[in-house]
Parts: C-alpha cells; structure tokens; sequence
C-alpha cells in the first residue's frame, strides 16, 4: 500500500520537476518596441560604425556597442570602421524599480508581513524578501554618413525580475532591429527567446 501511495505521488512530482527545469532553460523577453525609418532597403555594402556622444565615453558604452553588435549584424549591418556607409548611435538605461508584485501596506491589516500571522519569528519579515524587477530601454539611431541623415531610429523598452544585462540587453536591441529597414509604423510587442 505504501508503495503504491509513493508511485502516485512520484508521477506528478516528477512532471513537475520536468516543467520547471524547462521553464529554467529559456526566458521570453516580452518587448516594447517603435521605430521609423526612411531607408527603404538595405543598401549594398551595408557597413557602419559606432557614434558617441562626448557623454557616451565612458568603458561601458564599449561593453553594451559589443551587446549590441551581434543584433546589428543580424539584422543585416556590418561593422567596417574604415569605410562605413552609417553611423550607429545606441542607446541603453537600467533603472530598479518597484515590482508589480510587491504589497505596498505590509500584509492585510498588518498581518502577516509583519511576524504576527505567520513570521519568521523575531525580526524577521517577509517583506524585506521582495524580488528585483528592472524598467530596461534601449535606443538605436542609424545616420547616413553621406548626408548626415537619421534614417532609422528605434526603441525598445522591457520590465522584468532578470538581472543579468548580458543577456537581456542583446535580447533587447535585436527586438528594436527587428524588421530593418522597414520594421512596422507604430507601437509593437516583439518577444524574444532567450536562455536564462
């Protein structure tokens, strides 16, 4: 009898432990996103390099140019210093935000997160255990060196609990680039798989 209890009981806890190992190896990055664009195809050679403002000369604006270079280059642009056709100007902010999540008055009543209902004792408090949530934006300007002209510009926003930039941010820039040159007119939601 007891055997047969713990096969039963085995069953769903290991369909369980499957669908959260799944649900471990790969995050949605849900999108918001808006370009405009005047270029309407991708001119041959499709080469570019990087623009700073004098704001932008700081070590870290070369890491998120190299998180950004890969969307770059998936969407068809290639980086030639030398000879480039564009100049690509990006973007990127990180900002600690509230989560969506949280329960700003401390439990129903005070009780609760407070210890009195179910705490953790003396001192402890489950509401100092709130959960990270980031508000990301990533812009992205490419000019026509020749001209001077903008011809796109892009932004995408996110909010999430992932903090790992190297992995949402590339995730980010290839959802702005997504149509280039002539991504939708308007506000978009474009998901990106990612590995968490």
């Amino acid at each position: 009898m007891k055997s047969t209890v713990l096969r039963l009981c085995a069953a769903p806890l290991a369909a369980c432990a499957l669908l959260l190992a799944g649900c471990a190896t790969s995050i949605q990055l849900d999108n918001t996103v808006q370009s405009f664009s005047s270029l309407p195809a991708l001119p041959s050679p499709a080469t570019y390099r990087f623009e700073r403002l004098p704001s932008q000369q700081a070590p870290q604006q070369v890491e998120m140019e190299n998180l950004a270079d890969p969307a770059l280059h998936k969407a068809g642009l290639s980086r030639d210093d030398a000879n480039p056709r564009f100049s690509v100007q990006i973007t990127a902010r990180l900002q600690p935000v509230l989560s969506p999540w949280s329960d700003p008055w401390g439990g129903f009543a005070g009780w609760g997160r407070r210890g009195r209902g179910f705490g953790f004792g003396i001192g402890g408090r489950l509401g100092d255990m709130e959960s990270p949530w980031y508000h990301r934006e990533v812009g992205v300007v490419v000019r026509e060196l020749s001209s001077g002209k903008v011809v796109f510009e892009s932004r995408a926003s996110n909010d999430g609990p992932w903090s790992s930039n190297t992995t949402v941010f590339p995730a980010m820039f290839e959802a702005a680039l997504q149509g280039f040159p002539n991504a939708p007119a308007g506000p978009r939601q474009v998901n990106i798989q990612v590995a968490s």
